[in-house]
């Protein structure tokens, strides 16, 4: 009996991991496929080499606090490890049927505590040092994405040009006796040079994956001694690696199809700071969202960019107070209804397309950004504000799915312990 729990939750986990390889593969290389830098197999082969080594390294460190820091060892029975790894999924996919990025890190210790609190061996210390990371950790992504909108990113956007290749980066040119690898012809020195950062960015996003993922599908297991923490990577990073070559093909077209919404530039900067934060929270061995920082790096970077339409006094008064014109909430609600919603920045890459450069692209100097105050609104739809009731939509399902995956866990365990 314990022999066939074991398998089931070794079938179980795998299927976890294949599920976050599904979404994370999307979320780390959806800008360089929609870019044309790479092609679906080879980002899930860089993501699969990136996802391990960030799991072997920083994650066994997360792997540890979520198999014996935050309820005993003892407690991942073969029953236990199968009924949190059991929640986890199932908690997972309420939020993919909402279409909502969710958090698995935040679902799997959902789980967990529901078998501290059944088992009354939670550790309630740890946990409040891990729930106010889960604030903070958004909030700060949050105020870096506003600060980079509102002061850096415009001058980061008149010198930087990201383009969107019509055809691969790199070619196979099958016209003679033996293929020859070559790079597209229509790329410029300056889109290598932005390849080379989307691509490496995604590696970083790969790596971050990974440290922060691998427990979530192995922890219970390795708990109970099913298997040892260098085993249990091998594991995750295995399941992870197997959706990254199937599932994740059709997140990748999507993220890719997409990313028009959020021009190339915005994605690396949201990419590097959400990466960032969930890096340095799995080193101190504490599990967190990727998928939450991200995000929240996006609505301040949105909300940044939208700022500065008016200076900090226009800013903090109230709208009745506020002359010529209205607030910038007033302004941003009318902004938001334009119909024109097409990035402002070089995403699209009329360069690699072949079509004729603007002479103004061609000068050296970078093109002046209005100062603060002088910015025209409409001129900020690219990165159009975040809309209100789909971020509450998100919000309210962040909360939603650990809490579900909390209240099934302490039900089960408390019926069945």
């Amino acid at each position: 009996m314990v022999s066939l729990l074991v398998i089931v939750g070794l079938l179980v986990a795998a299927f976890v991991g294949f599920n976050i390889g599904g979404s994370s593969t999307g979320v780390a290389f959806g800008p360089a496929v929609g870019s044309k830098l790479v092609r679906k197999v080879t980002a899930a082969a860089l993501f699969s080499v990136f996802a391990f080594l960030g799991a072997w390294t920083v994650g066994r460190n997360v792997i540890v606090t979520m198999s014996e820091g935050i309820v005993p060892a003892a407690q991942f029975t073969p029953v236990a490890g199968v009924g949190v790894l059991f929640f986890t999924g199932l908690s997972l996919l309420v939020s993919n049927l909402y279409g909502v990025p969710a958090s698995t890190s935040m679902t799997a210790v959902g789980a967990i505590v529901g078998l501290g609190l059944a088992t009354d061996s939670l550790n309630e210390a740890l946990m409040f040092t891990i729930v106010s990371a889960w604030i903070i950790a958004p909030l700060i992504g949050l105020t870096i994405g506003a600060i980079i909108g509102r002061y850096v990113y415009p001058q980061l956007e008149a010198r930087l040009s990201f383009t969107r290749l019509e055809r691969q980066l790199i070619q196979v040119d099958r016209s003679g006796r033996f293929p020859r690898v070559r790079i597209n012809r229509n790329a410029s020195p300056r889109d290598l040079v932005g390849s080379a950062l989307v691509l490496g960015i995604a590696c970083y996003m790969g790596f971050s994956a990974g440290a922060s993922n691998a427990a979530n599908a192995v922890a219970p297991l390795v708990g109970n001694g099913s298997v040892t923490v260098d085993q249990g990577v091998l594991l995750a990073v295995a399941a992870i690696s197997l959706g990254g070559f199937t599932i994740a093909r059709r997140t990748l077209a999507t993220v890719g199809d997409d990313i028009t919404d959020l021009p190339i530039l915005a994605a690396l900067i949201v990419s590097t700071v959400g990466a960032t934060i969930i890096t340095i929270l799995s080193y101190y061995g504490i599990p967190a969202s990727l998928a939450v920082s991200t995000t929240c790096c996006i609505i301040g970077l949105g909300w940044g960019r939208a700022s500065r339409a008016v200076t900090l006094t226009e800013l903090a008064a109230p709208p009745s107070k506020t002359e010529p014109g209205p607030n910038l909430t007033t302004r941003a609600l009318a902004t938001s209804s334009a119909e024109d919603d097409k990035p402002g920045g070089p995403t699209v890459g009329e360069l690699a397309s072949g079509e004729a450069p603007d002479p103004a692209d061609q000068r050296d100097d970078a093109p002046s950004v209005p100062p603060i105050g002088e910015e025209d609104i409409e001129e900020l739809t690219a990165e159009s504000l975040f809309d209100p009731a789909a971020t509450s939509r998100i919000v309210i399902l962040w909360i939603l799915t650990p809490t579900l995956s909390v209240v099934g866990s302490y039900l089960l365990f408390a019926l069945l312990l």
